[in-house]
């Protein structure tokens, strides 16, 4: 069956988001994803770098978007109910989303998402741990041994397809029951830098996270806050960005 997109898979790669954008940009007609087996300039948010699983997905998904800047704050929540979908039906493995863009399960952080937008073009970069013997702490891997070079591929274009329809082919809309009912943020105690602190109660219609500070309430937008941590796991904000 013909894809809604263009697949470019590759060895080595300096970046997934930067080679999709430079092949999006050459061929406009059509989305395209990278998927690579190693980056070597891989990055998470605020620029963060990636560190790399010996079995990991690496992938961006590359489009013009239809929909209006304002709504663009949702593409890495609905990024992350894709990604958790893919590895729930390619792998067996039923994550939670930690707000606004990582993939978590009981032992760790299995990986992130990063959105990077210039006008209509976006970049939507996926990032999960498939095997990893020896993570760093708070880090995990989905399965537990090597599952060769083919799964990364299976997994990254089983989430294209999902992605396509919502981001590329619809105006902004999104599930946030479904995102509700994924989200491990809700009810935690959480901190954010500077030095915000309270507990997580809601996810607003447009992605964003209501907190109970204990003086009132506010509400976090993803490309306003650099790092939203769980507040009784120090160190937690060291792992930001890490799956590649």
């Amino acid at each position: 069956m013909d894809t809604p997109y263009a697949i470019e898979i590759r060895a080595e790669v300096t970046s997934t988001q930067d080679v999709a954008r430079e092949l999006l940009t050459a061929a406009p007609e059509q989305p395209v994803l990278v998927v690579a087996e190693r980056q070597t300039a891989g990055r998470g948010r605020t620029g963060n770098s990636w560190e790399t699983a010996p079995r990991a997905l690496a992938a961006t998904l590359a489009f013009y978007t239809r929909w209006r800047r304002e709504d663009l704050p949702l593409i890495p929540l609905v990024a992350g109910l894709a990604a958790r979908a893919a590895v729930r039906d390619r792998i067996g493995v039923l994550a939670a989303l930690k707000w606004p863009n990582d993939i978590v399960t009981d032992a760790g952080k299995l990986g992130g998402l990063l959105v990077e937008a210039s006008g209509a073009l976006v970049a939507v970069g996926c990032g999960i741990n498939l095997w990893w013997p020896q993570p760093p702490a708070g880090v995990a891997g989905a399965v537990p041994a090597d599952p060769g070079p083919d799964l990364a591929a299976e997994i990254a274009a089983d989430w294209a397809s999902r992605l396509v329809p919502s981001l590329v082919e619809a105006e902004a809309e999104w599930d946030r029951d479904e995102y509700l009912a994924a989200c491990s943020t809700l009810g935690q105690h959480i901190s954010w830098e500077p030095n915000g602190t309270g507990v997580a109660i809601d996810i607003d219609p447009m992605g964003g996270l209501v907190v109970d500070t204990g003086s009132g309430r506010l509400t976090l937008r993803s490309g306003s806050v650099a790092s939203v941590r769980d507040a009784t796991l120090a160190g937690d904000s060291a792992i930001e960005g890490r799956p590649s």
